[in-house]
């Protein structure tokens, strides 16, 4: 059945339609229903529209359903999408109120699906967190939308169990560093059969083969206190928790700022600055101040460390839980990550 639709207005639209050329078909009349709301967005693309609903159909009855289905999350995953409209985070509390409890971060610009209102305040989730946010910093609708599609950003999804990065672009090149399944990549440049990336502050190249490309909008950041094995010190915790007081802050090149900008030796040099131990400047320095372990020994406020030809280039402070903090690159700033997001090349211990 295809559809068409009939009645006062359309004898008027079909006479014109006629005279154009254009075929017209008559419907079924049917007496208004009690309550004619639909029960889904399939139903809903079904009910007549009004004098538009005139011009004859191409589609048939499941194909409307299928292009139903296929808009049911358009908005890149999101049915009632919100914006954070802040300069730095918006903060995510436990419940409605500037007191209650910090358990996440929206950062600017970052996507999130709004549930309900309450006063002042949005309940949102996004990513793994779910929270109050104040409504005022919030963009939604066609806002919404326009600011979304301004901040989108491709990324390579592992979809291999080891990816293998490398250097230049072809297969007799050294391989820099393995990433694992399910990770995702800053996208540069789609080449042939070739992505350029970038991993941390290097552009690097994967075989195009084993990622899939996607667009996506940046989410919370979550901050369920971590959870710490028997033995770790206070400082440990302390220090952790400093840390991550500075995610979605920026990444400069050569700064050593917490808020305006720091890059990865920079950031963790600063943060063991606050605790009165003095490191080295430089990763690769950084990486012969203390002394090594085994990743399975690692606790939280250890350093991990990554290479690109045998030659260490970066640090990262590891928090538990098999994740870290570091300052990343200029596209994604201070960020949480998998320690194992790319190989780790040493693990240092500073802390007693």
């Amino acid at each position: 059945m295809r559809y068409k639709l009939a009645g006062i207005t359309g004898i008027w639209m079909a006479g014109f339609l006629a005279l154009c050329g254009r075929p017209v078909y008559a419907a079924e009349w049917k007496e208004p229903q009690e309550d004619s709301r639909a029960n889904s967005i399939e139903e809903a693309v079904l009910e007549p529209v009004g004098a538009l609903a005139l011009l004859e159909s191409e589609k048939t009855e499941e194909e409307y359903k299928v292009a139903a289905r296929q808009a049911e999350g358009a908005l890149w995953g999101y049915t009632n999408l919100g914006i954070s409209n802040v300069d730095d985070n918006l903060n995510i509390r436990q419940t409605p109120d500037e007191n209650g409890k910090l358990i996440g971060k929206l950062p600017k610009n970052a996507a999130c699906e709004l549930i309900s209102e309450e006063g002042d305040w949005s309940y949102i989730k996004s990513g793994k967190v779910e929270g109050y946010v104040k409504s005022e910093f919030l963009l939604g609708g066609w806002e919404a939308k326009k600011r979304a599609s301004e901040q989108l950003s491709k990324v390579a999804v592992v979809n291999t169990t080891s990816l293998k990065v490398r250097e230049e672009p072809n297969m007799e090149c050294e391989v820099i560093t393995l990433v694992p399944k399910g990770e995702e990549l800053e996208v540069v440049e789609e080449l042939d059969e070739w992505v350029k990336i970038m991993i941390d502050d290097e552009e690097n190249y994967v075989s195009a083969e084993y990622v899939k490309i996607e667009e996506k909008l940046g989410s919370a950041i979550t901050l369920t206190e971590l959870m710490y094995g028997q033995g770790v010190s206070d400082i440990r915790v302390d220090l952790c928790q400093y840390a991550k007081q500075f995610i979605g802050n920026p990444y400069v090149w050569g700064g050593t700022s917490l808020t305006k900008g720091a890059d990865c030796s920079g950031f963790v040099l600063s943060v063991f600055k606050k605790y009165g131990i003095s490191l080295p400047r430089t990763s690769g320095s950084q990486s012969n101040a203390g002394t090594k372990i085994s990743m399975s020994e690692a606790k939280p406020g250890d350093l991990i460390f990554y290479a690109k030809g045998g030659r260490i280039n970066h640090v990262a402070l590891y928090i538990g839980g098999g994740q870290v903090v570091h300052a990343s690159s200029p596209k994604t700033g201070i960020k949480i990550s998998n320690y194992n997001y790319r190989t780790p090349a040493k693990v240092v211990r500073v802390l007693p």
